[in-house]
């Protein structure tokens, strides 16, 4: 198990926000890539997002209860990542905080701090690349990443192109492009929930809004085996420079 999960570990580390590799694809998924970066910003401006932040603001839903939440989300690479979630439970605050600093990784809910053990750490890594991979492109024309197309579907009546891409962890997903705009309009991917039950998770991203010249989506909404999940908001979204490394270490 270490021996996979070393191999896992060693995958992520060269994938990065952007860059010029290519992905291992076929000509169909690598034309509707080069359609969908121009539509986001363009690879130039792409290519030079080394780390980006951003805040939200939402709703999400376990069973029939529905609580507000914000977060903030700060990533340099598909290695280092740091969220800090903050919602309203039954009229009590809660404040978690999940960061992954390459081959080691925290959680803390309120008082309590744990280490991540390497399934979690690879969850973690998984759903943080299904959230970076719709915002920058880059990464799935990465070495880590294959990529072919599966057609043309309609997504809420619109018609959009599909691409199924494998990840750096060999767990596919697909994304779709809407087919006038070129723009990430859906992913679908199987995650693993809290309790490690396992879900088909359909993330649908709208209301796109340019951040220095890179287009993002700002509605976002997720489903989870059909049923509604997560809704939220993006209300703030910034290129970053440079990061302090502090913001990669074990939580206090």
């Amino acid at each position: 198990m270490k021996r996979v999960m070393g191999a896992v570990f060693a995958a992520f580390c060269v994938v990065s926000l952007g860059g010029p590799a290519r992905a291992e694809g076929d000509t169909g998924s690598l034309a509707i890539l080069d359609k969908a970066v121009n539509a986001m910003g363009g690879e130039e401006k792409l290519a030079k997002v080394k780390a980006v932040s951003w805040k939200a603001k939402g709703t999400i839903r376990f069973g029939d209860n529905e609580s507000k939440f914000t977060s903030t989300t700060t990533v340099q690479d598909l290695n280092h990542f740091r969220r800090e979630f903050e919602g309203d439970f039954g009229g009590n605050m809660f404040k978690a905080v999940t960061v992954v600093s390459g081959g080691k990784g925290w959680r803390k809910f309120g008082d309590n701090a744990m280490d991540l053990d390497e399934d979690a750490l690879a969850n973690e890594k998984r759903n943080m690349y299904l959230q970076i991979v719709p915002a920058t492109l880059l990464p799935l024309r990465g070495k880590g990443f294959k990529v072919e197309t599966t057609g043309e579907e309609k997504v809420d009546g619109k018609a959009a192109l599909s691409v199924k891409a494998i990840g750096p962890d060999g767990k596919d997903f697909k994304i779709y492009f809407d087919k006038k705009s070129s723009l990430p309009m859906k992913v679908v991917a199987k995650v693993i929930g809290f309790m490690k039950d396992e879900y088909v998770q359909e993330t649908t991203l709208g209301s796109y809004k340019d951040f220095a010249g890179i287009q993002r989506a700002t509605k976002i909404d997720n489903k989870r085996d059909g049923d509604a999940f997560m809704t939220q908001e993006i209300t703030d979204f910034q290129i970053l420079t440079k990061v302090d490394p502090k913001l990669f270490t074990q939580p206090e």
